[in-house]
């Protein structure tokens, strides 16, 4: 059984999505899948979605809330979403004063129109099934302010056959995916102009974009 299977609450087809149900196991993996860089690997996405002083921060499947942990420091207020009932309690534990966390899915936003200045999304698309993604970029959209700001971040597979191979054996099959096929035209299609997209170091691609 791979570790996908143990941290995991889904059904057995990738498309399907699912829901991280054990966030202290689910730390232990992502510091040890890491090497010891995940601080500074998320040091640099949060960096790449250049927030603000003062900015109002959606981070859109938040899991155990370490990325919003990051950007609260340099933002005005960070809210993190997550279905996951015990990822959101885990990192409500653990919120500085200006993070909050709320139970959730991005496909059905509970937040009022242009809320966010900023709005962030890690490793956090596959996991929604297929056929919600869509609707989820739309929520982001919707929740944007004119002229705010996305960082969509995705896992990208190493190139090599054996390393994609031992990816899928330790994670499951949600994460063989090639971002670019699992985002296609989703950002721009909900509105959004895209600005840049690149490649971060540990495997991450991302797209950055506004919302007019």
């Amino acid at each position: 059984m791979g570790l996908g299977k143990l941290l995991h609450s889904h059904n057995e087809h990738a498309d399907e999505g699912g829901v991280i149900e054990r966030p202290r196991a689910y730390e232990v993996f992502a510091e040890l899948a890491y090497l010891g860089g995940r601080r500074a690997a998320f040091t640099r996405l949060a960096a790449a979605a250049r927030p603000r002083p003062g900015d109002r921060v959606l981070d859109v499947g938040c899991g155990t809330g370490y990325l919003s942990r990051i950007l609260s420091p340099v933002s005005g207020h960070v809210t993190g979403l997550d279905p996951s009932p015990a990822m959101i309690a885990h990192a409500t534990e653990r919120a500085p004063s200006n993070c909050t966390y709320v139970v959730g899915e991005g496909q059905d936003l509970p937040f009022p129109d242009g809320s966010f200045d900023l709005v962030v999304s890690s490793l956090a698309v596959h996991h929604m099934p297929r056929g919600a993604r869509p609707e989820a970029v739309r929520q982001m959209f919707r929740v944007l302010r004119p002229g705010g700001r996305l960082l969509i971040a995705e896992f990208s597979p190493p190139s090599g056959r054996l390393a994609r191979r031992l990816v899928g054996l330790l994670t499951g099959p949600a994460m063989r995916h090639d971002p670019h096929e699992l985002l296609g035209s989703m950002i721009p299609d909900a509105g959004f102009q895209v600005t840049d997209e690149g490649r971060l170091p540990h495997l991450m691609y991302y797209v950055r974009a506004t919302r007019p």
